[in-house]
């Protein structure tokens, strides 16, 4: 049988380009999730593991939704192969269980672990001159409110509407704004 998985890093990423990819592929089930390279944790991707059986196959659209490094991906690979089952990895092509195969897999595996290395390594260099050179620099996501706007909620709860009352007028969640409200130490009860 053909399995497929798919996996996005970013909650906010779509999986249906992945998933149509791998039906076209001839997978039957597709195992998914939603969980950043980085997160060791993949249970969708153990569960699909464990399910895989002698002469089934694997289909992953590239070689970064199969494993986060190097190491991994030849252990990974390593144990499919021990269990005669087959690796398509479909921009790179099916990884057979030959000393050729082995190596073409080895040196992809490389490159990718090279090419997330490199934007780590970028991101953080763009991080570090942003944070010496811009004064406003913020890390990490930006706010989705403006102080206007949260400034316009307190004054609306200080006129006595309620959270959900201000949620409907605003579109500010009610836990946005009890978070808002607290770390400006403002009492809203």
């Amino acid at each position: 049988m053909k399995f497929g998985y798919a996996r996005v890093s970013i909650t906010d990423q779509q999986l249906e380009s992945q998933n149509e990819n791998l039906k076209a592929a001839g997978a039957e089930k597709i195992y998914q999730e939603k969980f950043t390279g980085t997160t060791t944790e993949r249970p969708e991707f153990q569960k699909l593991l464990n399910h895989l059986k002698k002469d089934d196959m694997l289909i992953v659209t590239k070689l970064d939704r199969f494993a986060r490094n190097t190491r991994e991906a030849l252990e990974i690979i390593q144990h499919l192969f021990q269990n005669d089952i087959k690796v398509h990895i479909l921009n790179m092509g099916i990884i057979d269980n030959t000393p050729t195969g082995q190596l073409i897999f080895t040196i992809f595996s490389a490159f990718a672990q090279f090419e997330r290395d490199m934007i780590v390594n970028r991101t953080s260099e763009g991080k570090k001159y942003a944070r010496d050179n811009d004064p406003s620099f913020k890390e990490g996501r930006p706010q989705k409110f403006t102080e206007e706007q949260i400034a316009f909620a307190l004054e609306l709860k200080k006129q006595g509407m309620t959270y959900k009352m201000i949620e409907r007028k605003t579109g500010i969640s009610i836990a946005t704004q009890k978070r808002r409200f607290k770390s400006l130490n403002i009492s809203t009860h």
